[in-house]
């Protein structure tokens, strides 16, 4: 394997520094090729095989293999038994799948605003909304940083709620040292390539709740009872329907891949959390363009590096011109209840969540993988500076 702080002369078509890439090696493809030529590809031994690993790795009983991050969502909010009328509160600084999944069930996602500091969700936000209808609270570890679970919890019990952590940002992070993956009731995570791991495309949720995990295993086949493995383990045909479910299964060969990776995990943690420090180092005398806070009880997995511009800088120009200059930077994200969706559904719209609403106009997200090496990094903070500057004069 190629050194994590130098890469191959033509690994790279462009000159362009991706705000997120994979990494897959030949580790990855022998894994995928030797479930290519077994019997099973899917339905097979390499999901359960995954899904005792992960939950090993995240400290929990349970995790439950899906099609993706969103599908875990909507395994998720399904084994709540979430239905019509009821309410889930849901941060607005998130991608739309975080609320998009309490609406596939019919419920109704109650956006609150986040921390100004962290862009976490704000935990005295949360309470306020919280009314009789009240079923669940969906935090999300934005940027790869957990969100204060001791208050989420407390705030949980007292009003018997169940806690879903959308944790798509957060894999390999900790909270008061203990990992992503068991801190809430329900925790959802992604393979997307841009995130930690990749399975192309794939999700996971873990749980120390059988009655949830049997549940979701259920939805993701169509509401039946046993799968196709489970039948031919124990000779029968025989299978029932028993709620209405989906297709949401994830392959034997995007488990076997993510196995493969799950193995580099702490070492690829470890490397964006370098690269998160080179960062901070680099613009720690920018007045201009200023990180996220990192609270000191987080062990940060850093997902993304998002910086805030000062209030007199034009977001707009700043990205147009890092793009011009092959710096990949995104933003991250327009807040949910800002979407025409929400806003004609909902009637949601500007002053709902105030934090949120403005922490947008500013926020741009620096590349951000662990293949990033030294180099660019500093290519980075040097274009960075330079074009904040001319937008400032």
């Amino acid at each position: 394997m190629a050194d994590q702080h130098s890469r191959d002369a033509g690994d790279d078509q462009n000159n362009m520094i991706p705000y997120g890439k994979q990494w897959i090696d030949e580790d990855d493809i022998e894994a995928v090729v030797k479930v290519l030529r077994s019997d099973w590809l899917t339905t097979g031994p390499k999901i359960e095989e995954f899904e005792a690993t992960f939950a090993r790795v995240t400290g929990t009983r349970h995790a439950v293999a899906v099609s993706s991050g969103t599908a875990a969502l909507h395994a998720a909010i399904f084994a709540l038994e979430i239905g019509l009328g009821d309410e889930v509160i849901v941060p607005s600084m998130t991608f739309a799948a975080s609320a998009n999944c309490v609406v596939y069930q019919g419920g109704t996602p109650v956006f609150v605003d986040v921390e100004p500091d962290t862009l976490l969700v704000d935990p005295a936000k949360v309470e306020a909304k919280i009314t009789s209808r009240t079923r669940a609270i969906i935090s999300v570890d934005y940027a790869g940083q957990p969100c204060d679970y001791y208050a989420l919890r407390t705030i949980a019990e007292r009003h018997k709620l169940t806690l879903v952590d959308d944790a798509c940002h957060a894999l390999g992070g900790q909270y008061r040292g203990r990992p992503v993956g068991s801190l809430a009731d329900v925790n959802v995570f992604s393979f997307h390539p841009m995130k930690h791991i990749t399975t192309g495309e794939g999700g996971m949720i873990t749980t120390d709740n059988p009655e949830f995990a049997g549940r979701m295993r259920m939805f993701r086949n169509h509401g039946i009872t046993s799968d196709h493995h489970q039948r031919d383990r124990s000779g029968s045909w025989f299978y029932e329907m028993m709620d209405l479910g989906y297709n949401l299964r994830l392959t034997d060969i995007q488990c076997a891949l993510g196995l493969s990776q799950l193995k580099k995990l702490p070492r690829w943690v470890k490397r964006r959390r370098e690269i998160a420090s080179i960062y901070d180092r680099g613009l720690s005398n920018s007045a201009d363009v200023k990180p996220l806070a990192v609270r000191p009880e987080n062990f940060h997995a850093y997902h993304l590096y998002v910086t805030r511009l000062d209030d007199n800088i034009d977001r707009q120009e700043v990205f147009s011109l890092l793009r011009k200059q092959d710096i990949g930077v995104n933003v991250h994200y327009i807040p949910v209840h800002m979407h025409p969706f929400y806003r004609q559904r909902l009637g949601t719209g500007p002053g709902l969540c105030p934090v949120a609403e403005s922490a947008y106009e500013h926020i741009i997200s620096l590349p951000m993988f662990p293949r990033l090496i030294d180099d660019e990094i500093h290519r980075v903070i040097s274009t960075v500076s330079d074009v904040v500057k001319h937008c400032k004069s």
